[in-house]
């Protein structure tokens, strides 16, 4: 009898609902783990937060580099690991950082030149070039502004104080690029995933919905006007238009990460974080806000 009621009570349940349920599962673990370790380099910052941002890069280069050789392409992997490395290094040094870029990038293009010179096969040799060049930027370059945006100033407790905790400006403005984007996706996933009805790119990511970017976007709103409003000192108007602003970078942001993977005819960049694919799946909305978010705290200093 208890066999026949344990597959009753299981019929009504489809194979793609277990799996959907096991994978929500896995989303929230691994975020569970994830996000409190990130939230401590951040409070440390400095050399700390430039030792995280070089193990997200290699990671995702990785994976990219794994795509593209799959795809038949073959970019040469230690050329974009060094411009990464230049990126993130030249942002560690901000009054030197146009001078670094200057020497660092002129270098790569004759080096990588030279690198061409010595293949035998031409075919897609440009094609190669570029695809070198692109990784970088569009991983390492992004990840630099994580490092100007969180700055050298140290966070401090004060155990005399009540244990009060003094956190620097850099802090707070990461804390709202992080947080509104986490929201946003929690917000978006699980919007999308009760009440989407109307396919926002399906030619690129069918799961994407109108009503799960519009559930994602009250919460980065709300997160914006929490971190923003009394730690920083921005009006409440300027804290809407940023949090509408990090809701709609961190779609571009899926949608050119889920573009990269249709042109590579994967599913997932990796495997590294259970429920959430590989790197590049989890930072992909990370990457087009933190350049926004950057550029909107230079008016608010």
């Amino acid at each position: 009898m208890q066999g026949t009621s344990k597959q009753n009570s299981d019929a009504g349940v489809t194979e793609p609902e277990k799996k959907a349920n096991t994978s929500v599962g896995q989303r929230l673990l691994t975020a569970a783990i994830a996000m409190p370790v990130v939230l401590l380099f951040v409070w440390f910052g400095g050399w700390w937060a430039f030792a995280a941002c070089l193990g997200v890069v290699v990671l995702g280069t990785i994976e990219l580099h794994t795509m593209l050789h799959k795809a038949g392409h073959h970019p040469l992997i230690m050329m974009s690991y060094a411009l990464s490395v230049l990126f993130l290094g030249s942002a560690m040094f901000p009054p030197q950082q146009l001078l670094i870029l200057q020497i660092g990038l002129g270098a790569s293009i004759v080096l990588s030149f030279c690198w061409l010179f010595t293949r035998k096969q031409l075919e897609g040799t440009l094609i190669d070039w570029a695809l070198t060049l692109a990784v970088p930027l569009y991983l390492g370059w992004s990840m630099s502004y994580f490092l100007l945006l969180r700055g050298y100033e140290v966070s401090s407790l004060h155990p005399m104080q009540g244990w009060w905790v003094t956190l620097p400006r850099g802090v707070w403005w990461l804390l709202i690029t992080l947080l509104g984007v986490w929201g946003f996706d929690g917000a978006a996933f699980f919007s999308g995933r009760y009440f989407g009805r109307h396919k926002m790119a399906p030619h690129i990511s069918p799961a994407k919905t109108w009503e799960g970017v519009a559930g994602g976007l009250v919460v980065s709103v709300i997160a914006s006007l929490l971190f923003t409003v009394v730690p920083l000192g921005v009006p409440w108007y300027f804290a809407i238009v940023l949090g509408l602003l990090i809701g709609t970078v961190a779609t571009l942001g899926d949608l050119a990460e889920s573009l990269i993977k249709r042109q590579m005819h994967v599913k997932d960049s990796g495997q590294f974080m259970p429920g959430h694919g590989g790197m590049l799946d989890r930072i992909d909305s990370l990457l087009f806000a933190v350049i926004v978010v950057y550029i909107f705290s230079l008016f608010f200093h």
